[in-house]
């Protein structure tokens, strides 16, 4: 057992001067023994204290509990509690200042020695606690201010990101727009080539190649600049679901010409029509731009001779198109990417295309509330499917 300096606060004589004894024949070192509660408040003033035997009973305006209190605010030491009565009444008193213990007098030495050890014991797994507590606070506080600089530094950035997207999209959208009108004024020149061509001419024939080279380079830039404006508005927010009444058979046929007149190979395409209503509700603009898509990426990869199925079915309010080729499919590894910008399947050779249609699609039918899903096998062909609501 280790010494102890002991504060024994006592107003009989007898029982201080017994306890007084016990202590010190366990090597305990008694500063002071007190018979009230103020004379025990001045003893600790002058001298430290390990722990305080407390009697609850003491002569005075202060009694045990209420020096208890005043013990356990302003020093912090363990308190143990002496007393001859375990009523109920006296220990509902004595619970609310947390005593380290409570004897009942007269007391065994041995067990006042064990409930001393283990009323140290306590008091010092609650402070090592305490002081673990204190120390988690501290940390926690310390990683919350710096969570929260951090994340000012995040929003910051988040907004630098946001500025510097938008000037860019300003800038795409200018430029692209800027390049409109000339490219304009080169495709009507070449037109008008190729109306001079057809006049008697020495070079005919080669005025009428270069103007048709000429047209064709046009053409496809256009559609270029056409898909960055288009990727200039997605990216600002300003893409618009915009629902209008659409004529079924005259949309039909307006993109079967459209994607025919673009034909560069020796490819059919078949159309399908089940269960059209005559007339649907949707944004015309935004479906007929998927499908233009669609189908022009259905012939553009597939081999001269083929045919290319287009299937487009009314089922419950739903608009279920499905386009199939049987050209060189896609690569398993990379149909993950196939909607990704400016993707280009490594088997696509020398046919040319910016990988801006499929992106162009899948943005189109996000805006359309619809769904897009495709099968693929190299070399066997692909068929996407696309459902879209309609009234």
């Amino acid at each position: 057992m280790f010494s102890l300096k002991i504060l024994i606060v006592e107003d009989d004589s007898v029982s201080a001067l017994l306890l007084q004894r016990a202590l010190e024949k366990n090597n305990h070192i008694i500063i002071g023994i007190a018979d009230s509660g103020e004379k025990a408040l001045d003893l600790l003033e002058e001298n430290q204290a390990d722990i305080v035997m407390m009697d609850i009973s003491l002569a005075g305006e202060l009694d045990g509990i209420k020096t208890t209190e005043i013990i356990n605010e302003k020093y912090d030491i363990p308190v143990v509690y002496l007393s001859a009565s375990s009523d109920a009444e006296t220990l509902n008193k004595v619970v609310g200042t947390n005593p380290s213990a409570y004897v009942i007098k007269p007391f065994n030495i041995r067990e006042l020695n064990m409930v001393i050890e283990l009323a140290i014991y306590k008091d010092r797994k609650e402070k090592e606690l305490q002081k673990l507590n204190n120390e988690l606070e501290e940390k926690v506080k310390l990683r919350t201010a710096e969570l929260y600089e951090a994340n000012k530094e995040l929003t910051k950035a988040l907004e630098k990101e946001r500025e510097i997207n938008e000037l860019k999209s300003r800038i795409v959208l200018n430029v692209s727009h800027g390049f409109k009108t000339p490219l304009t004024s080169i495709l009507s020149s070449a037109q008008l080539l190729q109306i001079y061509a057809e006049k008697d001419h020495p070079f005919k024939q080669k005025i009428a190649k270069h103007a048709d080279k000429i047209e064709n380079s046009v053409r496809t830039l256009n559609n270029l600049l056409t898909s960055v404006l288009f990727f200039g508005k997605a990216d600002e927010n300003k893409m618009e679901f915009r629902p209008k009444k659409v004529f079924t058979q005259a949309f039909v046929k307006e993109l079967m010409d459209t994607v025919k007149a673009g034909i560069e190979n020796d490819v059919k395409i078949k159309a399908e029509q089940v269960n059209l209503p005559k007339t649907i509700t949707t944004d015309g603009e935004l479906l007929y731009q998927s499908f233009e898509n669609l189908l022009s990426n259905a012939v553009k990869y597939s081999k001269d001779g083929q045919e290319v199925l287009f299937r487009l079915e009314y089922i419950e309010g739903r608009l279920i198109a499905t386009i199939t080729d049987k050209g060189i499919g896609i690569p398993k590894r990379e149909q993950s990417q196939l909607f990704d910008r400016f993707f280009r399947a490594n088997n696509v050779g020398l046919v040319e295309g910016s990988g801006l249609g499929l992106s162009i699609v899948k943005k189109c039918i996000e805006v359309l509330n619809g769904e897009i899903s495709f099968i693929s096998e190299v070399d066997k062909g692909t068929t996407f499917t696309v459902s879209i609501p309609v009234v």
